[in-house]
């Protein structure tokens, strides 16, 4: 379902008391329209958290990077709110040139992980995400299962891999020591990521 309030000062009051409320914490601004997107469920944290867990211990605790499990990202070096898109989880390496401004980055990270829910539009934001300069973005698709890793050439998207329950191929990260599959698990299909560093494996 879509909603829109096309009264200026109602959608002010209503962006005024989901910010006081913390319900914003997932909305986005795209070019200066406001989207409320759909919250995650537990499952979509759960994958969010454990991603990140994962590239916490391997780079941020090596200091080889930075981590966040949802974090703003914008092309606006002025008012940033009024073109943002928040992946589930981003790292920025150190020489990454984009511009930590408090509440935002100015300028995408290195790698980003987008877990597709209903109704979002995870799949709409690849333009943005080369405009900022996103280097690899990695997707969770739920329906089906299936994980997608995409390289940035120039300003275009190539598709470096899939990898599903049925064709579990290893996808390799250009940018990070990681490479990712999907395999079977008992209540759904886990994420397998291995540290091509090291001897080290985990299942999310």
């Amino acid at each position: 379902m879509t909603m829109v309030i096309q009264d200026r000062h109602m959608a002010q009051i209503y962006i005024r008391e989901r910010r006081a409320s913390g319900n914003d914490r997932w909305d986005e601004v795209w070019e200066g329209t406001y989207l409320l997107l759909p919250n995650p469920n537990v499952e979509h944290q759960d994958i969010a958290t454990g991603l990140a867990s994962i590239f916490r211990a391997t780079l941020d605790w090596q200091h080889l990077g930075k981590t966040y499990q949802g974090v703003n990202v914008s092309d606006q070096p002025d008012d940033w709110t009024n073109n943002y898109r928040c992946p589930d989880v981003a790292v920025y390496l150190p020489d990454n040139p984009a511009k930590l401004r408090g509440s935002y980055w100015l300028g995408g990270p290195d790698f980003a992980v987008e877990i597709i829910s209903p109704d979002d539009r995870s799949r709409q934001k690849f333009d943005f995400y080369a405009k900022v300069g996103v280097r690899e973005l990695l997707l969770v698709d739920r329906d089906p299962w299936a994980l997608e890793l995409y390289q940035r050439r120039g300003t275009e998207w190539k598709l470096a891999g899939t990898s599903n329950v049925e064709q579990p191929d290893l996808l390799a990260s250009e940018v990070l020591p990681l490479t990712f599959r999907l395999v079977p698990g008992s209540a759904r299909p886990n994420i397998e990521v291995i540290y091509t560093n090291g001897n080290q494996e985990w299942t999310v």
